[in-house]
Formats: C-alpha cells, sequence, structure tokens
C-alpha cells in the first residue's frame, strides 16, 4: 500500500483540480446562459421603441462633462424599428468597405462603422454557412457599432457627432490602400476633414484635421466608443472572459464583465494617456485606441435609459485651436478576429500598451504564450493543427524527461523494496512511529524519494490547463480539423458510444456524447493505471478501478484537441514507464493486473 500511497494522492489531486474545474466552469455555464436569456428578455420588454429618436443628444445618458462642466459628451438612443438588415442599411448614406477580410459599409450619419462582416470566417465548418457578422446598425436587435466623435464648447459652434451627416465625394469605396475623405463644415469657422484607411487585416484608422478659419481660439475635444445594444451569449465560464475590456495607462488590463456594469452602470477610469477599449467575445472584438500622449477618460457603461446598451468609450482632453491654426489626430479602430499574429503586429506597430491581452492568455500566460507559438509552429510545419499537437505533446515529453526519467526510476525501486516494507510492517506491527521511521531510513539506504512518483500526474495539470486555454480562446484552433470525424480540433468529440458512433439514427443527450477519443483516452489511462499493482486497500482499489471511466466522463466534453492530447501523453507514458522499469529489473504489472480482471474471485466462506 505504502508503494502505491503517492501515486494515489497525485491522482486524486488531477481529479479534484478536474472536479473543481467542472463545478466551477462547466456548471455556471448552464446557469449564466439562462441569466443572460432572462436579461435579454427582461431589456427588450423594458425597451420602449420611439420614446427618444435616433440621433437624439441625451447628456445623462452618456456622461462625462467637456471642457468647463458645459458640455456633455452625446449618446444615442436608437429604437429598435425591426426593420431588416437590409432595410436598416437603406436608412443612411453609405460608403462600402471592401478588403480581403471586411466587407459592409460605414454609415455617414456619425461616420459609424456600424455595418460589418468577417469575410474569412464562418459560422459553422460548412463553407456555404453565413459570414460572421460583428456590426449592425443600431435600428436593428443586434445593434452593435464603433464610432468616432468631438465635442465643441458654446463658442465654437456645433461638433460632429452621433446625428451629424458627413459629406463624402459620390463613388468612394473604402479598400485596402484606397482610403476615403470625409468633411463636415460646422458653419462657425471649424472644418472637420476625416480620411479613413483600413488595412488588409482588421484595423481602421481615423486621421481628423480641424481647421479654424474664426477669428477666435476654439476649444474641441474628441470621443470615441463601442456600443452594443444586446447581452450576447456568452460561454459563462472563468476561462475566458467576454465582456468590456481595456488597458488603461498604470491601471493596467481591465476586464468587466456584463453583470459587472449591470451592478454599477459607470465604472469610470483614471485618466491615462496609453491604452485601449473595447468589447471583446471568445473570438471577435472591437477596440478603440485613443490618441496616444495625450489624455483622456475611460469609462465603461451600461445605460438602461430609453433602451438598454453597453458601451465602453473614451472622452479626451480639450485642444486649443487658434485662429487659423489646424489641429490632427488619429484614433485607431480595431474591429474583427483576434489572430494572435496580427494583435501583437499592431501592438508593435503602433505602440499599443499590451494589445496582446486583448487574447485571454490566463494565468499560465508564461505557458500558454509558448505553447501557442510551438503548436503554431508545428502547424506551419505539418500541415494539421492535430498533428501539431501530438508533436507538441512528444517536445514536452523530452523537456520534462530528466524529471520524469526520475520518477520513474524511483517508482520502479519503490516496487523492488517492496518486500522489506512487508517485513517492517510485520515487524512493528500497530506502531506507527516506528514504522514510519523504519521506513524513512530504508528509502534513505535505497537512495529513493517515495514522493517522486507523484511528478508525472502533477508535472501535466498545468501544461493540461495551458493547453486546454490555447485550444479554446485562440481562433487559430476554431474550425481547425484534424482526421476523420474530428472537422473542429476546438469542439467535442461529436461521436457518441450510446448511438454506435452515428450508426443508430437517434441523438443522445450531451452527458451521453462519449466519443471515440474520450474513449481511447480512457482505455490508455486504464492501461497507465494498471502498470501498477493493484492496491491491498479496498477503496484505493475502487479508485484505482473507476477512475479512467471518470475521467473518460468528464474529458468527453472537452475539445477533441485536448483529448487527443491527454491518449498520446498517456500512450508516451506507457511505453516511457515501461521501459524504465523493465532497465530497472522491475516487474511490470500490466499483464498480470489484466489477467487478474477475468479470474474468478475466491468466495469466501
Amino acid at each position: 500500500m505504502e508503494t502505491n500511497r503517492n501515486y494515489f494522492v497525485a491522482i486524486l489531486l488531477s481529479v479534484l483540480v478536474l472536479i473543481g474545474w467542472q463545478y466551477l466552469y462547466v456548471s455556471p455555464k448552464i446557469e449564466r446562459e439562462r441569466e443572460a436569456a432572462q436579461a435579454l428578455q427582461a431589456e427588450q420588454a423594458a425597451t420602449q421603441p420611439g420614446a427618444t429618436g435616433a440621433g437624439t443628444t441625451t447628456p445623462g445618458a452618456v456622461s462625462g462633462s467637456a471642457p468647463g462642466g458645459e458640455t456633455a459628451m452625446p449618446g444615442v438612443v436608437a429604437p429598435e424599428t425591426g426593420l431588416s438588415r437590409e432595410d436598416a442599411l437603406a436608412q443612411s448614406e453609405r460608403i462600402a468597405i471592401d478588403t480581403p477580410a471586411l466587407s459592409g459599409s460605414i454609415n455617414l450619419t456619425g461616420a459609424r462603422i456600424d455595418d460589418l462582416l468577417l469575410s474569412e470566417y464562418r459560422e459553422t465548418i460548412d463553407p456555404e454557412s453565413p459570414n460572421i457578422r460583428l456590426f449592425s446598425p443600431a435600428q436593428q436587435a443586434d445593434g452593435y457599432f464603433a464610432e468616432v466623435g468631438f465635442i465643441a464648447d458654446a463658442d465654437s459652434g456645433p461638433a460632429p457627432g452621433p446625428d451629424t451627416v458627413w459629406s463624402a465625394a459620390p463613388g468612394q469605396t473604402l479598400t485596402q490602400g484606397s482610403p476615403v475623405t470625409l468633411t463636415y463644415d460646422n458653419g462657425a469657422g471649424l472644418l472637420f476633414t476625416r480620411k479613413i484607411s483600413v488595412d488588409d487585416h482588421f484595423l481602421f484608422q481615423f486621421e481628423d484635421t480641424i481647421s479654424n478659419s474664426s477669428s477666435q481660439t476654439a476649444s474641441v475635444a474628441g470621443y470615441g466608443r463601442v456600443t452594443r445594444f444586446f447581452r450576447p451569449q456568452t460561454a459563462g465560464i472563468y476561462v475566458l472572459h467576454e465582456g468590456l475590456i481595456g488597458v488603461i495607462g498604470e491601471e493596467g488590463l481591465q476586464e468587466i464583465d456584463y453583470s459587472d456594469v449591470e451592478e454599477t452602470p459607470i465604472l469610470a477610469q483614471p485618466k491615462a494617456t496609453a491604452g485601449w477599449m473595447g468589447i471583446t467575445d471568445k473570438y471577435w472584438a472591437a477596440a478603440l485606441v485613443p490618441p496616444q500622449g495625450a489624455g483622456f477618460d475611460t469609462r465603461f457603461a451600461h445605460f438602461t435609459d430609453g433602451r438598454a446598451r453597453y458601451q465602453a468609450d473614451f472622452r479626451t482632453d480639450a485642444q486649443a485651436i487658434a485662429a487659423g491654426g489646424s489641429v490632427t489626430s488619429t484614433t485607431l479602430v480595431f474591429a474583427g478576429a483576434k489572430e494572435v499574429p496580427i494583435i501583437e503586429g499592431y501592438e508593435s506597430q503602433f505602440n499599443i500598451l499590451n494589445f496582446d491581452l486583448m487574447i485571454d492568455w490566463g494565468w499560465f500566460y508564461f505557458i500558454t504564450k509558448p505553447m501557442f507559438w510551438m503548436i503554431d509552429f508545428l502547424f506551419k510545419l505539418l500541415g494539421n493543427f492535430g498533428l501539431a499537437i501530438l508533436a507538441t505533446t512528444v517536445i514536452v515529453k523530452l523537456i520534462f524527461f530528466p524529471l520524469a526519467n526520475k520518477s520513474y526510476v524511483s517508482m520502479a525501486n519503490m516496487k523492488k523494496v517492496q518486500p522489506k516494507l512487508e517485513e517492517l510492517k510485520a515487524k512493528h506491527g500497530d506502531d506507527r512511529m516506528a514504522l514510519q521511521q523504519g521506513m524513512m531510513e530504508l528509502y534513505k539506504k535505497e537512495k529513493i524519494n517515495p514522493v517522486a512518483g507523484c511528478w508525472p500526474v502533477l508535472l501535466q495539470i498545468p501544461v493540461f490547463f495551458a493547453l486546454y486555454k490555447v485550444l479554446y480562446v485562440t481562433i487559430e484552433m476554431r474550425h481547425a480539423p484534424f482526421f476523420g470525424w474530428i472537422q473542429d480540433l476546438s469542439a467535442p468529440d461529436p461521436t457518441s458510444l450510446f448511438n454506435l458512433f452515428g450508426l443508430l439514427p437517434y441523438d443522445v443527450p450531451g452527458f451521453l456524447l462519449i466519443g471515440v477519443w474520450p474513449l481511447i483516452m480512457g482505455i490508455t489511462m486504464f492501461l497507465q493505471m494498471r502498470m501498477n499493482p493493484t492496491p491491498p486497500d479496498p477503496t484505493q482499489a475502487m479508485i484505482f478501478t473507476w477512475m479512467p471511466v471518470v475521467f473518460t466522463f468528464m474529458l468527453a466534453t472537452f475539445p477533441a484537441g485536448l483529448v487527443i492530447y491527454w491518449a498520446w501523453n498517456n500512450t508516451l507514458s506507457i511505453l516511457q514507464q515501461g521501459f524504465i522499469m523493465k532497465r530497472q529489473g522491475a516487474k511490470i504489472e500490466l499483464w498480470d493486473n489484466l489477467m487478474a480482471l477475468f479470474k474468478p474471485k475466491d468466495k469466501q466462506t
């Protein structure tokens, strides 16, 4: 029993971690989804279409004082019209967007990006499924947009805001390498000229020049906001943040759940001179990068006036524009997929503070990020993310080989001294103090570390969670196929033992989706555990028997890529342990343990 005690402690610790994951991450998912649906219904019920017209300035709705506290940051409460997307788009003049990665249009009212499709991504693995729709007009139930505007003091005349119709030359289309130009003359001496450009991925640049032809100094502040009129369906697990997000100067990363701003409607941040803010989903995000170097205020908010909405916004300090002078500022708008190299490229190119934190790498980021880069490198080499995961497993095994080798050697030596341990138990009987002292002397004499057997299992836990994060949060793994029936490594194995893997014509409940790869994982875990003697203690023996079954059911809901990793890792561990035990002269218990399962048990008389 002493031989296996530490091994079972390690197994139990790993089970506790996984059970904790199940209850802390998976179980809240259903409850959060239910609450999200109820909240959405409540918001829609509270909506009063037409109560406040589109483009109406509502100072109390989006608060924040302008210079001297004279003017509030403009807000918009667009009523939900029930129009189709096409009809909603037709209500305003627009400039088309057409790039390799994006399609849609810019609304000339507010110069707002509120129509955006991701051309390279679809909703499902079906190549004919619709493209991912990121932005939609405010008049729709799923209204979602990004907007950049200005606030002027009373003496400077009106500034372009949510209801401003910008002027544009006819026939313009925003394409990669072909920016568009918009203008607005406020009639009081200020001319606003906006050049909007977009790269071949997901970054828009708003370059704004304000020229003052009046006889007095003007004071103008800028603002930007990402506004969402609905609460989306989220995964609802702590391993992933979905909601409002930003990096605000020295305050660092801010992750605000939708429920957080519902409880505290205005979460104002300290003034900063660097950073970004926006709204993130699992794979997509919309974010604003204010002019860096100048001061700006940031808020994360939830408004319920007229129509509920979530908003991340900023407001810059006012700039004085001398008579006859001009100023230019640049605001960046990211709207698209959270591809790792693209995000990190923007961070480097535009010196955006911690822009890479838009991707939720988690607490084990020092393992997660290197693991992603390793898998991504191997994918480019092998052409398949599944093969890259298998190769990564081999590399991780090689990295930990010295420590794992010592652990397995120690376990093999523990088996060799088992007879001496039995002698000590017979000698000392119930004198546990003397027994422990004798065992320690024996371990010291034989140069055995009884705790070393825990390491092969314990070392897998941070690697397991790091790989889980990579598979779960990085878009590169989304819809990545393996071979055969695994067409999405980020989703669970779609087959089930309980309908004979699709041969029987009916669906099974989610908790019975025990696919082929979870079964393979369970079998390899069973074989790995049978490499060791069955413990004489009945409780430990029961754990020994049922552990693979429990893991099979638990991991069946995990991404297929993670289950493939675990099965392959178990296989390598069996080979490694068998080789080391044979080299050390220790008996490999696998065959005897398997035969014992089929032998009739002696009846007690």
